[in-house]
């Protein structure tokens, strides 16, 4: 055999028996999985981020946040630079495999508040953990306003389009 099959020959010190060892592709240093070789670190806002999104995406969610934080989201979002703050009415906890989510939501008239409260958990939990690995142990959701079909919304359309 040669050195260009990527077996290795060696030769026992007790005398003459031969041991064969074969390599296949990469050396394997440091051993383990790679996986467990490190930390990973995932950030308040990203679970924010995450939870945020997901939360906007349940049927009747009108608006995440309190009523004053949407006003001064509101102008935020008009300075030239600004985007919309996907955080908005989401406080995470992160610790090293678990997190915590606290939710302000804002419903529209008519909708369950119960049913929307259970799928925006049920959204935000398999959100979070599919993409970041922690285990939600909890998201407490706060309705703090209810949008009537005639209210005019925080967030009005921009002169300029």
């Amino acid at each position: 055999m040669t050195e260009s099959t990527d077996q290795l020959r060696t030769q026992n010190t007790e005398g003459g028996a031969e041991n064969v060892s074969t390599r296949k592709g990469a050396t394997r240093r440091g051993g383990g999985d790679p996986g467990t070789r490190g930390r990973t670190t995932i950030a308040d806002g990203v679970v924010e981020k995450i939870a945020g999104l997901a939360a906007r995406d349940v049927l009747g969610v009108h608006a995440m946040g309190s009523g004053i934080s949407r006003t001064f989201g509101a102008v935020r979002d008009r300075v030239p630079g600004g985007s919309k703050s996907v955080t908005r009415g989401v406080k995470a906890e992160v610790g090293e495999v678990q997190t915590a989510l606290d939710l302000e939501i804002v419903v529209d008239y008519g909708v369950s508040i119960s049913d929307v409260a259970r799928d925006v958990r049920e959204n935000v939990i398999a959100a979070v953990e599919r993409m970041t690995g922690l285990q939600v142990v909890e998201v407490n959701i706060a309705v703090s306003d209810v949008k009537l079909p005639d209210e005019e919304d925080d967030e009005p359309e921009p002169r300029i389009q």
